[in-house]
C-alpha cells in the first residue's frame, strides 16, 4: 500500500475482522496450554490420596497435608509481602518520574480586580488599605491657546491675510 492511497472502508474492515479472527484462535491456544500446564502441575505436585491405608497412615497423610498447607500460607505470604513492597517502589518512582518533569502550572484565569481588593485578599479582613493610585499623580494643567472664539470667521481672516500679503509681494 503506498502512502498516497487510503484504504477502502470495507478493505479496512475485512482486515479488521481476520485481526479478530487471528487473536480469538490465539486466546483459544493459550488457554487450552494454560489448562494443559495446570493439569501436569496438579498431577505431579498433588498425587490422587490412598484411602485404603489403616487409621495410622491416615493420620500421618493428614500431618503431611497440615504440613504442605503451612508451606503454601508460608509462600503465599512471601509472594504477597513482595508484591507490596514492588507495588510501593512502582508508586516512589513514579513520583519521582512526576518530580523530574516538573510541576506544570495551570492556566490561569483572568480576574478583574481592584489594587484595594487585591491587597484586602492579601492582608486579611482586619487591615483596612485604600490605594488611589492616583492621588500621587503629578497635576498638570492643560495650556489652552486663546484665538478668535469666531468659528468661522477665522478661516476668512486667514484668507485676507495671506491675500495683503500677496498684494505686498506683487507691487514691490
Amino acid at each position: 500500500m503506498s502512502e498516497g492511497k487510503k484504504m477502502t472502508s470495507s478493505r479496512r474492515h475485512h482486515l479488521k475482522s481476520l485481526m479478530l479472527q487471528i487473536a480469538a484462535t490465539w486466546l483459544e491456544q493459550e488457554a487450552t496450554e494454560m489448562a494443559a500446564a495446570k493439569e501436569a502441575y496438579m498431577e505431579e505436585n498433588c498425587p490422587a490420596p490412598d484411602l485404603s491405608a489403616d487409621m495410622a497412615a491416615m493420620a500421618d497423610y493428614c500431618k503431611k497435608l497440615y504440613q504442605c498447607l503451612d508451606k503454601i500460607d508460608e509462600d503465599r505470604y512471601d509472594a504477597e509481602a513482595k508484591v507490596e513492597k514492588t507495588q510501593k517502589e512502582i508508586d516512589d518512582l513514579k513520583l519521582k518520574v512526576i518530580e523530574l518533569g516538573g510541576v506544570k502550572k495551570p492556566a490561569l484565569k483572568k480576574v478583574r480586580m481592584s489594587a484595594d481588593a487585591m491587597l484586602q485578599a492579601l492582608l486579611g479582613g482586619k487591615h483596612k488599605v485604600t490605594m488611589d493610585l492616583r492621588a500621587n499623580l503629578k497635576q498638570v494643567k492643560k495650556e489652552v491657546k486663546e484665538e478668535a472664539s469666531d468659528g468661522v470667521g477665522d478661516w476668512r481672516k486667514n484668507v485676507e491675510d495671506k491675500a495683503d500679503r500677496k498684494k505686498m509681494f506683487e507691487t514691490s
